[in-house]
């Protein structure tokens, strides 16, 4: 489909622009990749059905068909998670969520896990401008500028709700023993002792900076999602995060074993 859109469009646009991500990397075991790293493959490059292993180098394969089809033409922009309001995919919105209702919050890992995602509202506006200036090239769109921790989100997502939450961070391997899934059931969450995410949430951004990608505060980012969500009706099915029934599930039992 992107390679068809490309052949169609090149006699009639200046330029593509392709969001892609950052999932496109081969591997994401050292911290700091950037725009140069390897990105995946797949043994048979005409597949087309999306999974955990083939949606990065499918997304690899769609670069590689602009570029190809616009050689020199083509702008590829490659976010992290993207957050704020309208996320569908609830994975950032679960924290603010869940720490505005106060009460004992189930938190994964340790506060220092970094963390990195672009509010959605800065990632348009950016695309707009390297638009507007005719960019081309590629750029891993990923933030904040200064190295984030998770801490840091639940921290200021309890200073926004006003919320009276208490945090009960939870060591991974107790988490992995109960089964809890990083980055959906835990979201924002990858465990350190998995080699090949290591450098998942430190991707370099630094090619984007250069190109005038910012970065709103934190709070704002927050306080937009809160309203968001507010949105939502009672019966709303949450697509990442963890129920209130499981989170004092494994809460009870983290408190009986310690």
């Amino acid at each position: 489909m992107v390679r068809a859109s490309a052949a169609l469009l090149a006699d009639a646009v200046e330029r593509y622009v392709f969001v892609s991500t950052i999932s496109v990397y081969a591997s994401t075991r050292e911290p700091g990749r950037d725009e140069t790293a390897p990105m995946g493959t797949l043994s048979d490059p005409t597949e087309e059905g999306v999974t955990g292993e083939t949606y990065g180098p499918l997304k690899a394969l769609c670069e590689q068909a602009v570029e190809t089809t616009l050689p020199s033409r083509a702008l590829i922009v490659r976010p992290g998670l993207i957050v704020g309001p309208d996320d569908p995919t609830d994975r950032f919105t679960y924290w603010p969520h869940r720490v505005a209702l106060g009460g004992e919050v189930l938190a994964p890992g340790a506060p220092e896990t970094s963390t990195q995602f672009i509010d959605v509202r800065d990632l348009a506006e950016w695309t707009i401008r390297l638009v507007e200036g005719s960019a081309t090239g590629v750029y891993n769109a990923t933030g904040p500028a200064a190295p984030l921790a998770l801490g840091d989100v639940l921290e200021t997502s309890r200073e926004v709700s006003g919320s009276a939450a208490t945090f009960t961070w939870v060591d991974e391997p107790f988490l992995l023993a109960m089964g809890v899934a990083p980055w959906t059931e835990a979201p924002l969450w990858i465990p350190a002792s998995d080699p090949d995410s290591a450098g998942f949430s430190v991707i370099s951004n630094a090619r984007a900076q250069a190109a005038g990608l910012t970065f709103r505060p934190l709070d704002e980012t927050i306080r937009a999602t809160l309203a968001w969500a507010a949105s939502h009706s009672p019966d709303h099915a949450w697509r990442a995060g963890m129920t209130r029934e499981r989170e004092a599930e494994i809460l009870a039992r983290w408190h009986a074993q310690a």
